[in-house]
């Protein structure tokens, strides 16, 4: 299993519809803020994630994006392999072969070394990960720094 950037961004960006679900829809740009993510590679992710069915737009004041069915059906691996179409920790072109038509050395390892992490990676929901006490403490502080910004913006707007 490949955990690239782009993978690790989708799950962040899924844990935060995850934690926010019971809010209602949650902006691209707000998750943007929170996550430190940019917002085009952000529409990127969330155009496979839609396309796998794991999420949902939501269309008119207060839209956004929110989960496409609970989260403790959504796992971790599941959001990875909606975003990368590469699942594999080898450096194989695929069936078996890495050069010239045979396997490497070290090929088993590595294929063994894939299924582990994508079968650790399928038994985490969604829903078990974002009630853990250590994520909701992070959750809380974002909100709470997103919150003072957007504040902060509202007074500046209306002192002006």
């Amino acid at each position: 299993m490949k955990l690239s950037t782009k993978s690790r961004y989708a799950v962040t960006a899924m844990l935060d519809l995850a934690i926010h679900d019971k809010i209602g829809p949650v902006t691209l740009a707000d998750i943007s803020q929170s996550q430190g993510i940019s917002l085009s590679y952000l529409e990127q992710l969330f155009a496979k994630l839609r396309k796998n069915g794991l999420v949902e737009g939501v269309r008119g004041p207060g839209g956004g994006y929110r989960l496409s069915r609970p989260s403790d059906e959504i796992t971790v691996a599941r959001i990875i392999t909606a975003v990368d179409e590469n699942v594999t920790m080898t450096r194989c072109a695929g069936k078996g072969t890495c050069q010239d038509g045979e396997r490497c050395l070290t090929h088993q390892l590595w294929d063994d070394l894939s299924e582990q992490l994508y079968s650790f990676l399928d038994g985490i929901t969604l829903d078990q990960f974002s009630n853990r006490p250590e994520v909701q403490q992070v959750a809380q502080r974002q909100d709470a720094q997103h919150q003072r910004a957007h504040h902060h913006f509202i007074f500046r707007r209306t002192a002006a």
